[in-house]
């Protein structure tokens, strides 16, 4: 068969055979307008349907009706070379079907053509012509050997058995986790990056010496978010859930604020509210939780033991999201693994943020000292080989704490790029550091990292130091490369008698000393030992202000009036562009971000900032003024798809007319439908005559219907809340 292709707009692809037309694209984040799926996922779905079609042909021969059977395709994908991929084909069957038909079944999805082909091994002929019309075309995959056992420093587990452990757990919950991409750049560095393939929204990244040490990684950090809750972070979890028993936990509890909004007694302690209210400012309806947005039920709260006594202290649900992020965070074989990494990753953050803003100049690690571990160095050489200075430092800060620095340079962009890692152990610390350094990246990713400055209030800006924490991509330094060093080196070791159990007492020692109060909450409902430990004044990510000036249930003020904007009189809509231009918000912020809600990236929804939906609300009032005045700015900043940027241009064009007494539309309306055609013209025309409302934002509600991807992503929490309202029944 023979399928010619034609370049259409941007990165679309159109293919023709027959008498059909198949269009391409790629998504946004690719430069694509995301208005089609890619080559290869057309190609992976072929493989599914192509299956599915020999099912549904051997049952139709046989009136076995196929309501109730169901197909699925999962590619695994091998992590020393992706081009080698597995495809796993399930299909579920009920149970009235004879065991002869459904091995009949079976047979007939291995007759898949698409699979017959693949598995040959089609040879490709690449070649140029004069004419063509002359010429006429996730899963886990890492192999370990039967009753092998690989224990790493720290572990108190196999790798082995660790992996099988939390792949059982994710398997228990009925998530199907799969594997997005490998790296392996250097030797004995190796990342990945996992995803839930239901919920793709819910990821995470491994990195490790070994294929297996990553992988424990990955899966570690994905049931530690699983545990705690991040991947559903300043998500609205939708009435349902927000009216159930319990919203997070089932040891929750609710508190009323006070008269005037007082902060209710019982959250938090005076150790706490000294941090978090030190002025008087911080009210009740500050603490009101995104997720839920139910005001009247309360603030809810979580419970945490202070480790200094044992007391529990309830900390708001909205005060941790606003604040602290993943920082401290973990999963592990046993509780005291689990909160070694917790703290661990703690101390990496601070330190570096220490080190960072006061532009601190560490000491060099000795080449006899980094001589000692020959897999490390190994790395480090082939960065170097490839034309990357990389500079090792102790980041102890003179044997305080238990955190080591690489730092790389890029002498064709003259960027740099500080890594962190914190363990107990020199050795695991200093691994730690490097395989963050180039977790997920590419030689050319590392093209990305911004130089250094002199600036120093670039390096102190409370922002920096959000994206050193994000991916590590703040700005650094020149001084951090001086040789007048601060402090000296010290070989140190903080792991004690070598246990967890130990190693949490020297971390938790180190912060005693501090003076600070330590808080801890372990989680084992879901079937792993995961825990998040607490420091305030120490483990932040975000500044305490922000918990009055930037919150985000600022959310609550919002997201009814937007979901059900299609419904919204003239007078509430008026009240809600008044309100967003009151709120002082960024108006290159996106709506899903804004409103706690997760749109398809690829619609209007998906790529709708705040600047464009009051332009778009003073269309639909009728202030053509102040919607010119969005529709200019939108075409100046804003970073759309090449169609939502043509729908502005001849809005921005009939909107100058429709303001101009001295301007009749209809002298301009042949030329503006050849520029733009009949369908955005006859869009921008009906959204300013007021039959169009909204122009390609499909209609939703607080039911969230239509929203496909936030649904997937509620599905995946309503499946932990489920397992937590088992294990609590059980108790």
């Amino acid at each position: 068969m023979e399928i010619k292709v034609n370049f259409l707009d941007n990165l679309r692809l159109e293919a023709k055979f027959d008498d059909f037309t198949v269009i391409t694209d790629q998504p946004i984040r690719y430069k694509g307008d995301g208005s089609a799926p890619s080559p290869f996922d057309y190609f992976l779905a072929s493989s599914a349907m192509c299956a599915a079609y020999f099912v549904k042909v051997y049952c139709k021969a046989r009136d076995i009706p196929t309501e109730n059977i169901r197909l699925s395709q999962n590619n695994i994908v091998d992590p020393e070379n992706r081009y080698n991929q597995i495809f796993k084909i399930q299909v579920e069957l009920p149970e009235d079907i004879s065991d002869k038909d459904r091995q009949g079944i079976l047979r007939s999805i291995d007759r898949c053509t698409v699979k017959k082909v693949v598995q040959t091994g089609p040879e490709f002929d690449i070649e140029v012509v004069d004419n063509l019309d002359d010429d006429a075309q996730a899963m886990l995959m890492v192999d370990t050997e039967a009753g092998q056992e690989t224990y790493i420093t720290g572990k108190d587990l196999p790798l082995e058995q660790t992996i099988a452990n939390m792949s059982q757990i994710m398997a228990d919950l009925g998530m199907k986790i799969e594997v997005a991409s490998w790296r392996n750049i250097v030797p004995n560095v190796w990342s990945l990056h996992i995803r839930d393939a239901a919920s793709p929204m819910c990821f995470t990244n491994g990195k490790g010496a070994t294929k297996e040490s990553a992988l424990a990684s990955a899966l570690g950090e994905f049931i530690e978010r699983l545990n705690c809750n991040f991947f559903y972070n300043d998500q609205y979890f939708g009435e349902e859930l927000a009216n159930a028993e319990f919203v997070h936990y089932p040891d929750e509890k609710w508190f009323k604020p006070g008269d005037d909004d007082a902060l209710p007694a019982g959250i938090l302690d005076d150790y706490c509210l000294d941090i978090y209210n030190p002025d008087g400012e911080l009210c009740g309806s500050h603490l009101i939780d995104t997720n839920s947005g139910n005001v009247a039920r309360g603030i809810v709260s979580l419970p945490f033991t202070r480790h200094s006594d044992g007391e529990t202290v309830y900390f708001p649900s909205n005060l941790i999201e606003n604040l602290f992020l993943s920082n401290g965070m973990s999963a592990g074989n046993t509780a005291e693994e689990a909160q070694v990494q917790c703290l661990s990753e703690i101390f990496e953050r601070a330190v570096k943020k220490e080190i960072i803003e006061n532009e601190i100049v560490l000491p060099e690690v000795p080449e006899a000292v980094l001589a000692k571990y020959p897999s490390i160095k190994a790395g480090i050489d082939a960065l170097e080989a490839q034309g990357f200075p990389v500079v090792v430092k102790d980041a102890s800060l003179g044997g305080q704490f238990p955190v080591m620095c690489v730092t790389l340079m890029n002498p064709r962009t003259g960027g740099v790029f500080a890594s962190f890692g914190a363990h107990p152990s020199f050795e695991v610390a200093l691994e730690r550091s490097l395989t963050e350094l180039l977790q997920g990246r590419s030689f050319e990713g590392l093209n990305d990292v911004p130089p250094p400055t002199f600036n120093s209030t670039a390096v102190s800006e409370p922002n920096n130091f959000v994206e050193h924490f994000v991916d590590s991509t703040g700005v650094i330094s020149w001084r951090f490369f001086s040789e007048a060093e601060e402090y000296d080196f010290v070989e140190w070791d903080f792991t004690g008698e070598g246990t967890n159990k130990a190693e949490v007492d020297v971390l938790m020692g180190i912060l005693s000393d501090m003076g600070k109060e330590v808080y801890i909450a372990n989680y084992s409902d879901l079937g792993a030992n995961a825990c998040r430990i607490l420091v305030p004044g120490y483990s932040e990510v975000y500044p305490v202000e922000d918990l009055i000036w930037d919150n985000t249930n600022k959310a609550l003020a919002f997201r009814e009036d937007i979901l059900n904007i299609h419904r919204l009189s003239d007078d509430q809509l008026a009240s809600l562009v008044e309100r967003l231009e009151n709120s002082e918000q960024d108006e290159q912020s996106d709506i899903r971000t804004l409103i706690g809600v997760e749109f398809d990236e690829n619609t209007v929804w998906g790529q709708l900032t705040i600047l464009e939906l009051k332009g778009l609300i003073y269309l639909a009032i009728g202030d053509y003024e102040s919607a010119k005045e969005m529709v200019e700015s939108f075409l100046q900043y804003n970073d759309n798809t090449v169609a939502r940027g043509l729908f502005y241009q001849a809005m921005n064009a009939t909107l100058e007319i429709a303001i101009n007494d001295e301007l009749d539309y209809m002298d301009y309306d042949r030329n503006l439908r050849r520029m733009f055609g009949n369908e955005v013209m006859d869009a921008v025309v009906g959204s300013i005559n007021g039959d169009v409302k909204f122009y390609g934002m499909e209609e939703t509600n607080m039911q969230l219907e239509g929203l496909d991807r936030h649904l997937r992503l509620l599905d995946s929490y309503k499946k932990l809340h489920a397992a937590r309202a088992k294990a609590c029944s059980g108790r």
